[in-house]
């Protein structure tokens, strides 16, 4: 609708307020907010709810509980004496091959956590 052009007898018609604009340090601001959600979400998430696989090194201990298809793996003292108590004795990086374990381990337990992926070689602790 268009208004009819303003004579003496007649005021004008009142101006849209200006719209606010955002400043730029608020965007950015937002921008970082959101990106270090989403790295904590993706990162730090399933560390601080305890479902990051155990990333065990050589010589260390470690309890395997829980169903074959989503053992839950919690290192131990080597001395403890608990059921289900493996000690790793080779940590193969990058695969799922359980295999690449050989002859060195009776147990082999392929982990995930993203991209992250791994097999722990295990023989158990004879206490």
């Amino acid at each position: 609708m268009t208004t009819p052009p303003a004579t003496p007898d007649q005021p004008l018609a009142p101006a849209e307020p200006a719209k606010k604009k955002r400043s730029i340090g608020k965007t950015i601001l937002s921008i970082v907010v959101a990106i270090a959600a989403i790295l904590f979400w993706k990162l730090g998430l399933p560390y601080l709810t305890g479902e990051a696989p155990v990333s065990a090194k050589v010589g260390e201990c470690v309890t395997v509980t829980g169903p074959e298809n989503d053992p839950e793996v919690d290192t131990k003292p080597c001395g403890e004496k608990v059921p289900d108590l493996y000690k790793v004795v080779k940590v193969v990086d990058d695969t799922f091959d359980v295999d690449k374990c050989g002859d060195v381990s009776e147990v082999a337990l392929a982990q995930q956590l993203e991209s992250y992926k791994f097999v722990l070689c295990l023989n158990p602790v004879k206490n």
